[in-house]
C-alpha cells in the first residue's frame, strides 16, 4: 500500500481518539486514551519523536516492546490496552497513514498476549436475601417527614427492581415511564452496547414502582415534560426540591450502600453492590428453572452463553448435598 498522508504520530492518535469518543462509551474512550498515553511513553523511550510520521517502522518492534511492558499490568488490562493499540494500527492502515503489515502484527499479538483468567462470580446470597426482605418492608419504617417516607418507598422499589429484573444500575436509573408496559409487566430498554432489549418485571417490583410514583405525585412532584419521559426513579435531595429529576447510577450505588449499612451493619458495606443483584437474578433463574441455561441467558441478556455458565455452579444444590454427605457424616 502506498502511504498518501503525512501527519505526526501524535496527531494520528488525537484523530483516532476523536473517532472513538464519538462511537464508544466514555469508559471505553478513557481506556483507549490511557492505552495510547502508555504507548506514547514507550515511543519516547525508544527515541521516536511524537512529530514523526507513522511509517512501517512503527510496527512489530514497538508493539512487541509495548506487550512486554504490559506484563506488569493485570491480564485484563493488558488485553484491553492491546486491543486499543491494535485498533489504532488498523486505523493507520485504513487512513493510509502507514503501510504496517497487519497480519504480522495480529500474529504477534495472538502469540504474546496473556488471556485474562475466568473468575466465578461470588456474592453473599444469604445477605442479599436479607436485604431484599428488609426492602420489602421498608415502606413501613417510621419516618420524620414525607420526604423520608418517599425515599423509603423509592429505595424499596429500586432494590426490588434490581433483584427481580437483572437490570444493571445504569439501566434501572435510566428507566422512563414510557419504557414500561404496565399491563404486560415488562419494559423496553437500551442496554449494554446500545442494544434494545425487553426486560420482564415481577408483580411485586412493578407494584412497588407504581406505589412509589403515585406517592411522589400525591406529595407534589413536578415534572416539566411529556409523561412518557418521566423517570421511574427520582432524586429527593434538596437540590431537586419538588422537581422530578432522574437518579444517577451513583445515587443508585449510594442507595445500596446506605441500606446495606442499615440492614446488615457496617461490616457488610462493600460486599453488596447494585451488580450483586444481577448475579442474584441469574442464579435465581437457574435454580427456579432447573438449570435452564438458555432461559437464564435470554433473561440476563448475555450475548455469550459461556457467561451464563459461570453461574451454574452456584445453583447446583445437588453438588452441595453430595459433598456434605461425603465429608460431613
Amino acid at each position: 500500500m502506498q502511504v498518501t498522508k503525512d501527519i505526526s504520530i501524535t496527531q494520528a492518535m488525537i484523530d483516532f481518539l476523536g473517532l472513538i469518543a464519538l462511537s464508544r462509551s466514555d469508559n471505553t474512550a478513557r481506556s483507549y486514551k490511557n492505552a495510547l498515553s502508555s504507548f506514547s511513553l514507550l515511543l519516547e523511550d525508544r527515541q521516536l519523536p511524537p512529530d514523526q510520521t507513522p511509517t512501517a517502522d512503527l510496527g512489530t518492534q514497538e508493539i512487541s516492546g509495548f506487550l512486554n511492558a504490559l506484563k506488569d499490568f493485570s491480564p485484563a488490562t493488558e488485553q484491553l490496552y492491546t486491543v486499543a493499540i491494535s485498533r489504532f494500527y488498523q486505523y493507520l492502515v485504513a487512513e493510509e497513514l502507514s503501510d504496517i503489515n497487519l497480519e504480522r502484527l495480529r500474529l504477534l499479538v495472538k502469540t504474546r498476549t496473556r488471556k485474562p483468567g475466568k473468575r466465578l462470580p461470588q456474592f453473599p446470597r444469604d445477605d442479599i436475601e436479607k436485604l431484599i426482605d428488609y426492602a420489602a418492608e421498608m415502606h413501613s419504617l417510621p419516618v420524620s417527614s414525607d420526604t423520608f417516607r418517599l425515599i423509603n418507598y423509592r429505595d424499596r422499589a429500586f432494590i426490588l427492581t434490581l433483584a427481580d429484573t437483572g437490570l444493571r444500575v445504569s439501566e434501572a436509573t435510566g428507566l422512563r415511564r414510557g419504557d414500561v408496559d404496565w399491563k404486560e409487566y415488562r419494559a423496553i430498554i437500551i442496554g449494554k452496547g446500545d442494544q434494545q432489549a425487553v426486560v420482564r418485571f415481577s408483580s411485586r417490583a412493578l407494584q412497588a414502582v407504581n406505589t412509589y410514583m403515585r406517592l411522589r405525585s400525591e406529595l407534589g412532584g413536578q415534572f416539566n415534560g411529556p409523561l412518557s419521559s418521566m423517570p421511574l426513579f427520582a432524586r429527593h435531595d434538596r437540590g431537586a426540591g419538588k422537581l422530578v429529576k432522574p437518579m444517577t447510577a451513583t445515587t443508585g450505588r449510594n442507595i445500596i450502600t446506605r441500606r446495606v449499612r442499615q440492614c446488615l451493619g457496617e461490616q457488610a458495606v462493600g460486599t453488596i453492590t447494585p451488580h450483586s443483584f444481577r448475579h442474584y437474578f441469574v442464579t435465581a433463574v437457574l435454580q427456579g428453572s432447573g438449570g435452564n441455561l438458555k432461559l437464564a441467558q435470554e433473561l440476563a441478556r448475555h450475548k455469550n452463553i459461556q457467561i451464563t455458565q459461570r453461574y451454574a455452579h452456584l445453583s447446583d444444590d445437588e453438588l452441595d448435598r453430595g459433598y456434605h454427605e461425603i465429608f460431613e457424616n
